[in-house]
């Protein structure tokens, strides 16, 4: 009966179904991890010549049989999925005027009062600083700036959508926390 909870159910379910790719995932991040001082000791030999740089950094790839975009495979999977939420809170009849808990009565509309958008930039945040970073200074800034261009991205989307990617990231987080212990 509510629209909300099966929302979070959808979630879950989604997140059980690509659990072989973020478990790919993580062993890419942490692979790419080891490959750090590999890393800058490339930039600081090849810093001129940026073509032997990338040639050096796909070789150093390949003798590691790491893959830089297997990070970002789970991510790209959940886009149509992400998509089609968006479709159905915008178009389903059902969906209009949906109550789902205390503040939010409608699932296809923003949240009123912003507290889902900012919980889950916060949730964004903390996700970040649990991820391994890059030595590149310029992408780890960039990643640090995501959270914040996707909090005000969200802030006007449908609660129901925002309610996904929060549970989304919550189950992240549960799951990294639980394979860095």
């Amino acid at each position: 009966p509510n629209w909300g909870v099966a929302i979070i159910l959808l979630t879950i379910l989604i997140k059980i179904i690509f659990l072989p790719l973020t478990q790919i995932s993580m062993k890419s991040m942490k692979e790419m991890q080891k490959v750090q001082p590999e890393m800058t000791r490339l930039r600081e030999t090849y810093k001129n010549d940026k073509a032997r740089l990338q040639q050096e950094i796909m070789l150093l790839y390949k003798r590691r049989k790491i893959n830089p975009m297997s990070g970002c495979l789970p991510m790209l999977i959940q886009i149509p999925v992400f998509i089609a939420l968006y479709n159905a809170l915008q178009n389903a009849i059902e969906m209009r005027h949906a109550h789902f808990f205390w503040w939010i009565k409608d699932l296809s509309a923003k949240d009123p009062i912003y507290i889902t958008p900012l919980i889950m930039g916060a949730t964004m945040v903390l996700q970040q600083k649990m991820t391994p970073t890059s030595a590149d200074p310029a992408q780890a800034k960039m990643f640090m700036l995501m959270p914040i261009m996707f909090t005000f991205l969200f802030l006007s989307f449908p609660s129901g959508l925002v309610l996904y990617w929060l549970v989304n990231n919550v189950l992240s987080i549960t799951h990294q926390y639980y394979e860095q212990k």
